[in-house]
């Protein structure tokens, strides 16, 4: 019985630890966080802190993975699947920390298939795609997009365009991160729909 309490409590004890890196990175960064930091700011050493994670790519790994609970949790299921996808992008803008850590574990795990997070784009690129893929199929199924046309490259192109996106706002911030993945969502559908 003593192990199930405390296996419950280090659940809870990572679950603080990654709620609270999502706030510090969040404000501070990627580069801008260290793992000190992140000990000290849930009351642990740097060895207690690793000893929920492998490395410090597993600890910043796990963060990108919390992020994307905490954002499907607050998703809405009356909201389509694509206007979900881009109020998180829209929600990025507030979070540059976090956009950077993503950028930058994107890049690490694109470059080394053995990367802590080489796994978790690999599955997050092929989730979205799926996601994408079936509210295209809503929208063919309503009539609103003729079958046919398939889903396969318009699932392909949006999460492409949104992390090019995400790539140019963190080189030359502005105000809308999410406006240009939102035209060319409604260009794609509005080309599919026109028929040749």
């Amino acid at each position: 019985m003593a192990q199930r309490g405390s296996y419950a409590k280090g659940v809870a004890k990572r679950t603080e630890i990654l709620d609270t890196a999502l706030d510090v990175v969040a404000r501070n960064g990627f580069r801008g966080t260290s793992v000190k930091e992140l000990a000290d700011s849930v009351g642990l050493s740097q060895a207690g802190l690793l000893h929920y994670f492998e490395s410090k790519d597993e600890l910043f790994t796990a963060i990108l993975r919390r992020r994307d609970e905490v954002d499907n949790a607050l998703a809405d299921p009356h909201v389509d699947t694509v206007e979900q996808l881009i109020a998180v992008i829209r929600h990025n803008a507030d979070v540059p920390g976090l956009v950077q850590l993503f950028a930058s574990m994107s890049t690490a795990a694109t470059s080394d298939p053995s990367h802590a997070a080489h796994a978790y784009f690999v599955e997050r690129y092929a989730s979205i795609r799926a996601q994408v893929a079936a509210a295209i199929t809503i929208r063919q199924e309503r009539g609103e997009v003729p079958a046919g046309g398939g889903p396969p490259p318009l699932a392909t192109v949006l999460p492409a365009v949104s992390a090019g996106r995400q790539t140019q706002w963190m080189l030359a911030p502005g105000p809308d991160m999410a406006g240009p993945v939102e035209l060319v969502w409604r260009l794609a559908l509005a080309a599919v729909a026109t028929p040749a």
